[in-house]
């Protein structure tokens, strides 16, 4: 970690403490996952519009009270490091999006590894975009993607997707503290293991590795890719007690260096999913507050990539 900064931010410390380190590993994914499960079963919004992709995934959207016949849309994609989670788990935030910005919200319930590997997610997250663009009442040309965490991290890798197969680009890559690189903490432990939440590096190792299966990482993880140029606009956010803190800055100014807008936010003494955790915490309102706000201005000036 390259920032000296190693305390807790004052939002959030009480709780910072209280939360395990990693979730996900070879002996802990199924129960980890029936405990989530039932989580989810709480936080799930009723009335959803759920449809299923071609690849027998599926999409819960959301749209906004009044919205216009030319509305823009998300593609939402939900973390939990490529084997955690479903998409239900973001109602409240995506709900929060649709009427923040007024507009259409897609989110992926994708595939999740070790079952699915790559690139099933990919795949399904390709086929969401492709119905949000054609969803009654969303203007194709505004419509970005996001995510957190992998899901930000496939976020990342459908716009290098849309890019190679001359699609048209999306017009932002909203990415949420994004699992790029498949070399963090490869060898180990990170030097900030013990400050780390809800994500360390065994978590990591073993996410990465399910996700791959027999994919080579040149090919998959977006920060092992050399020619960038011709992306989506970003928006980066992350914190600095994160373990994907470096990757991320590491990410930003290599999209910088290709001729990519990328805007990069760090946010000081934040874990791993503070934002999804500690949602009513005056910290975590104004990551979001940073999130619709770059929304909106890609929403209003479509075509920022060139394309």
């Amino acid at each position: 970690m390259t920032t000296a900064h190693r305390d807790y931010h004052p939002d959030l410390a009480r709780a910072a403490r209280l939360l395990p380190h990693g979730l996900a590993g070879p002996r802990s994914l199924r129960i980890v996952r029936v405990l989530q499960a039932g989580l989810t079963r709480v936080q799930r919004a009723r009335g959803v519009d759920v449809r299923t992709l071609p690849s027998g995934a599926s999409v819960r959207i959301f749209g906004p009270a009044g919205a216009s016949a030319d509305a823009p849309a998300l593609v939402w994609i939900h973390g939990g490091g490529f084997v955690l989670g479903e998409a239900a788990q973001d109602d409240q935030l995506c709900q929060r999006f649709a009427a923040e910005l007024g507009a259409v919200v897609v989110s992926v319930d994708y595939r999740l590894a070790p079952e699915h590997p790559f690139p099933a997610a990919l795949d399904d997250c390709h086929e969401a975009l492709a119905l949000a663009r054609d969803l009654d009442g969303v203007d194709p040309m505004r419509v970005a993607i996001g995510g957190a965490s992998a899901g930000g991290g496939l976020a990342a890798q459908l716009a290098l997707r849309v890019k190679e197969r001359g699609e048209t680009a999306p017009v932002l890559q909203l990415l949420a503290y994004p699992m790029l690189d498949d070399r963090t903490a490869a060898d180990g432990p990170s030097p900030m293991e013990s400050r780390l939440r809800m994500w360390n590096s065994s978590s990591n190792r073993f996410g990465w590795s399910s996700y791959l299966g027999g994919a080579a990482p040149e090919i998959v993880a977006p920060a092992r890719r050399e020619d960038l140029a011709g992306l989506a606009p970003a928006w980066i956010g992350v914190g600095d007690l994160d373990l994907f803190h470096d990757e991320d800055v590491a990410y930003a100014k290599q999209l910088r260096e290709s001729g990519v807008d990328c805007d990069l936010e760090v946010i000081p003494g934040a874990y791993h999913a503070f934002d999804l955790m500690q949602t009513k915490a005056p910290v975590s309102r104004e990551f979001f507050r940073m999130q619709t706000a770059a929304l909106r201005t890609a929403f209003a000036s479509p075509g920022r990539d060139g394309t």
